[in-house]
């Protein structure tokens, strides 16, 4: 395999990354922070290593092979998550290197799970910073899921290739303008949002940085208390709105504003979440209204709120939904997987996966009540092929499999059933909050052991980069061709 070409991507992005840096070192500096210099400091040794990453690596060529793409995309995270967590080390914050890994990872993938304790009084330009971090890797995911891993054929994503015809090196050009179109659209997004709770009343900073986490559905906020923090209604409405809209597929978004007005609500994945949402949400009311004695306002905005927070990934809380009854924890637990629809934001399982199995599901029943009959599963309405289904299939033994070693890893190391168990589903489904009184929505990563955070940081990238993407290189076939 020729590593030129990996070394000069992971170069440009770690070049990006520091060119980004700035920005949070600008506000330091304004408002009179000393951390101003550490990511000044950073930003320096970050560029000077991606400028020279990227030039060792040219080669001229635009062109990568399907194993250059897995390698590149595994290592891009890495390296990425390795220099955005030197202002985390260095800051007035005194984080370990561990907690500063971890946030920087929960950052990157979207997570939103915190070593942080004390928001309300840390620097603006490390809350900036964490915000950015969501920020980037809410686009970050968008693309890879638009333009690698269709071709890489993970997980059925093949379902969403642009050019199914033509060969990985052709097929990418036409991908990356439409994640690049798409792009603009999240740019979009995020300036309303900001617009948005400013208007609603937020300060300018606070709007800025949770409309980046709230599209990216990230999760990360500048307050302990997350979104609880603020008291309005309208916030905590329109927080709900930005998170479903970051975590329905944004190649829709590119079509409806093309003149394909029915395109959004005709696709049969946004169909579905939409209708799991809002069974979920009414359930979740349901159950509030028969153990608590609040108003039904404030139970169905509790409900939605939370749920979808939880659905997307995304992770803000504003109540402790621990404290809900026996009922309500196990559903929590359980919407953790599920995700929101491919191409979006959002991580987990994804909609579609559960579409292809219930089709598959269902074709099955059929053949074996009617057998002599020809049954064919399908999604959108077109036929489903059979390498897609085993691909779903594997991609769901896998996702569970991995769950599980990290859950009895996690048990190993003497957290309790529930923390374990929760965290280890939080961290795969890149959820954020975990369930109990450490690691729940009132508490933080911070009281567990360093071995507990590298194994949840592992879990969060393999669950980012859909499991197979960074599984295939512990393949000895892989790096032998």
């Amino acid at each position: 395999m020729d590593y030129r070409p990996i070394l000069m991507v992971v170069g440009l992005l770690v070049a990006v990354l520091a060119l980004v840096m700035c920005i949070p070192a600008v506000v330091d500096y304004v408002n009179g922070y000393k951390d101003w210099q550490v990511f000044a400091t950073s930003a320096s040794v970050t560029l000077f290593v991606g400028i020279a990453m990227a030039l060792t690596g040219n080669t001229g060529s635009n062109s990568f092979s399907v194993r250059q793409a897995f390698v590149i995309t595994s290592f891009s995270w890495i390296a990425l998550t390795l220099f955005a967590s030197l202002p985390f080390a260095f800051s007035e914050l005194n984080l370990s290197f561990t907690d500063s890994f971890f946030e920087a990872m929960s950052g990157l993938t979207t997570t939103g799970s915190t070593v942080i304790v004390g928001l309300d009084r840390a620097p603006p330009g490390i809350l900036l910073w964490r915000s950015l971090l969501q920020w980037l890797g809410g686009i970050g995911i968008i693309v890879m899921a638009i333009a690698v891993l269709p071709m890489l054929q993970v997980g059925g994503m093949q379902l969403f290739r642009m050019e199914s015809s033509e060969p990985f090196q052709k097929a990418l050009p036409r991908a990356a303008q439409i994640a690049s179109a798409t792009g603009v659209i999240y740019l979009g997004l995020t300036i309303i949002w900001t617009a948005l709770y400013w208007l609603l009343g937020m300060s300018g900073f606070d709007a800025l940085t949770h409309s980046m986490t709230t599209i990216a559905t990230g999760g990360f906020s500048t307050h302990d208390s997350s979104m609880a923090y603020f008291k309005s209604s309208a916030i905590h409405y329109a927080a709900t709105c930005g998170m479903v809209l970051g975590a329905l597929p944004f190649v829709l978004y590119l079509k409806t504003l093309s003149g394909n007005w029915t395109s959004l609500v005709r696709d049969s994945q946004v169909q579905w979440f939409i209708t799991f949402v809002l069974g979920i949400i009414a359930a979740m009311t349901i159950w509030l209204s028969l153990i608590d004695n609040r108003s039904l306002e404030e139970v169905i905005r509790l409900s939605a709120f939370n749920v979808v927070s939880i659905v997307t990934g995304t992770g803000y809380v504003s109540a402790n939904y621990s404290l809900w009854g026996a009922f309500a924890l196990p559903v929590f637990f359980f919407i953790m997987f599920v995700g929101g629809c491919a191409g979006s934001t959002t991580c987990g399982v994804k909609i579609f996966r559960f579409q292809i199995l219930y089709s598959a599901t269902r074709a099955q029943i059929r053949r074996l009540t009617h057998p002599h009959g020809v049954f064919i599963p399908t999604y959108n309405g077109r036929p489903v092929s059979q390498e897609v289904i085993v691909s779903v299939l594997s991609f769901f033994f896998m996702w569970f499999f991995s769950f599980s070693v990290l859950a009895l890893g996690l048990g190993a190391l003497g957290l309790d059933f529930l923390t374990a168990f929760s965290s280890a589903a939080s961290a795969i489904a890149n959820v954020g909050p975990a369930l109990g009184s450490i690691a729940g929505p009132s508490g933080t990563f911070q009281p567990l052991p360093d071995s507990a955070k590298w194994l949840l940081s592992w879990g969060m990238l393999l669950g980012r980069l859909e499991l197979f993407t960074v599984i295939v290189l512990f393949s000895r076939n892989f790096w032998k061709g």
